[in-house]
């Protein structure tokens, strides 16, 4: 029976109900009312959160898509709404993190003339490695967009996840069609080659010091046990790779910490003295490797075997010893059914490196009133084990990084979503997306320059009957660069730029509609916790970090004080 035709707008819309999604954010724009439109007409299906900055927006749908290896969908308008949203776009392209950015445009009759906020959105958002999109691509005959949302939709998911724009002409978007949306779109397994699995397993035989090292995008509950069972069987030390600290078990006894910022020292030594890393998932970028350090391209001293859900990054940084093109569903079921023999070398390795992890647990000594690693504690403590742990960029994430220990995937859920691109400003608006599409609660560590970044999204929360609970580091700077420039450019402080004269958070909290406390004391934090995991809406703890306190391991005087005598 054939359908009515519709507004191009609205197909959009339908389209998006077709795959799957629940929630789309975004900031809304005259150049893409016909799709606003849609969001009324299908607003049983689907809700449009309405946020207030193009930033904050992406970073939720990025959220989003961490979180359900589904694309996370953003509605932006064109120009300045679509540089805005690139933070979020360069960030799910860094995270391999699946996600359709859709950007209203300028009516085809008035490009290429710099119409008002005209971009070229090939341009800008340039598909290619060095990129920040994996396609872009411009919907000019209405009656196509079922073919382009789902192409978008297979691009994001497929290979090496990541995100998609589609740009949508103003004009094009009221014009009517019939068309109707295809098949909601799943991604396609790769899957291992059962000649480089026997390979593999003549290398582990070979191995007296092999190190798994597990991340990157496309993991699933189901990835994570079976590739659990596969260290099981082989008795494995398993590292997680920078911000993908919930991929392996923290509390596992095989667990050997994260290989990130910020690693524990002796686990980075571990990675060098490895004679065999089995890198499962990670582009293995310059975090995770400590600056290209601790494997040192093109070729590592260690063996490597890579494992990859994209054909093109095997090989482009690290020559590996064997690399294996598969998705990480089908490498960790493959994996797990390669026979171990009954006695290996390496148990000792094993144990001793989870002895490592164990010991990192231990905190140092630090000034000032508030113990951040007791903070922590608490949290590991109250929270629930679904709760979903956020963060942004900056020196106030080591501490959850360090002493928060993730159940993570193998346990059924995402529990941490946190940007590994570097981008500031990530976790509040990460927070809040997560508990409106999950439900979950949501904790977000954020330092006080983070904050103010998006901190205007609580606004979004309050209106959107969301909560997150904010554990705001307030030390009056930006601390990872103050902690950069004592160590290269030791005691300019008053006009090096990193000096930060705060608002109100506690008022400003409650301005949005959120509680807010401030703590200056450790013994005030955990009442303060167990009163905002209670309250039906969200909470700032504002927490008075000593300035002192700059990392989990030292003092930023430790610091001047050794550039000083360095130089």
């Amino acid at each position: 029976m054939n359908q009515a035709p519709q507004l191009a707008g609205h197909l959009i819309v339908e389209c998006l109900v077709a795959q799957g999604v629940t929630h789309a954010f975004g900031v809304p724009g005259e150049s893409y009312l016909a799709v606003l439109d849609g969001f009324h007409k299908y607003r049983e299906s689907i809700r449009f959160v309405i946020n207030r900055q193009e930033g904050g927006a992406a970073f939720m749908a990025e959220a989003v898509g961490k979180m359900t290896n589904r694309p996370g969908v953003c509605f932006v308008t064109r120009g300045p709404g679509a540089t805005n949203a690139s933070i979020g776009v360069h960030t799910a392209f860094q995270d391999s993190t699946p996600m359709v950015l859709f950007v209203g445009d300028v009516a085809s009759d008035q490009r290429d003339r710099e119409a008002f906020q005209e971009v070229e959105y090939d341009s800008f958002f340039g598909p290619s490695t060095k990129g920040m999109a994996k396609r872009v691509e411009r919907i000019d005959d209405p009656d196509r967009i079922p073919e382009y949302v789902a192409r978008a939709f297979a691009t994001a998911m497929n290979g090496r996840p990541g995100p998609v724009v589609l740009v949508l002409p103003e004009d094009m978007l009221t014009k009517t069609t019939a068309a109707r949306p295809t098949a909601r779109v799943e991604a396609v397994e790769s899957w291992s080659d059962p000649g480089a699995l026997r390979t593999l397993r003549e290398m582990l035989l070979a191995a007296r010091k092999p190190l798994v090292i597990a991340g990157g995008g496309g993991w699933t509950p189901q990835a994570a046990q079976a590739l659990q069972r596969f260290a099981e069987n082989w008795k494995l030390p398993v590292g997680n790779a920078f911000r993908f600290q919930d991929t392996f078990d923290n509390h596992h006894p095989q667990y050997a910490g994260d290989v990130g910022i910020g690693i524990n020292p002796k686990l980075a030594a571990r990675v060098r003295e490895s004679d065999l890393i089995l890198a499962i998932g990670p582009r293995l970028g310059e975090m995770t490797t400590s600056g290209y350090t601790l494997l040192k391209p093109p070729r590592p001293a260690q063996k490597l075997v890579h494992i990859h859900a994209s054909p093109e990054e095997l090989n482009r940084v690290y020559q590996a010893d064997l690399a294996i093109h598969a998705t990480m569903n089908a490498a960790a079921r493959s994996l797990e059914v390669l026979t171990a023999p009954p006695d290996l070398p390496w148990s000792d390795w094993t144990q001793a490196a989870n002895a490592d992890y164990q010991a990192n647990l231990q905190p140092q000594p630090l000034p000032g009133d508030i113990d951040m690693p007791a903070i922590v504690a608490l949290l590991q403590k109250h929270l629930p084990a679904d709760a979903l742990v956020t963060n942004g960029a900056g020196n106030f994430a080591s501490w959850t990084h360090r002493f928060f220990r993730h159940h993570g995937l193998a346990k059924g859920h995402k529990t941490q979503l946190a940007p590994t691109s570097g981008a500031m400003g990530y976790g509040v608006p990460a927070g809040i997306a997560a508990n409106i599409v999950s439900g979950r609660v949501a904790l977000t560590m954020a330092g006080d320059g983070d904050f103010l970044m998006n901190g205007q999204e609580l606004a979004t929360a309050s209106q959107a009957g969301a909560k997150s609970i904010i554990v705001l580091l307030n030390n009056g700077m930006y601390g990872t660069i103050r902690m950069h420039q004592e160590r290269e450019y030791p005691g300019r402080v008053e006009s090096a730029g990193t000096q930060l004269a705060n608002p109100d958070f506690v008022g400003l909290a409650k301005a949005y509609g959120y509680e807010g406390v401030r703590i200056t004391r450790t013994e005030q934090f955990e009442a303060q916790l167990l009163a905002a995991l209670e309250r039906r809406q969200g909470t700032v703890i504002e927490l008075m970090l000593d300035p002192e306190v700059i990392t989990t391991r030292g003092t930023l005087s430790g610091i001047r004080e050794a550039a000083l005598k360095k130089n």
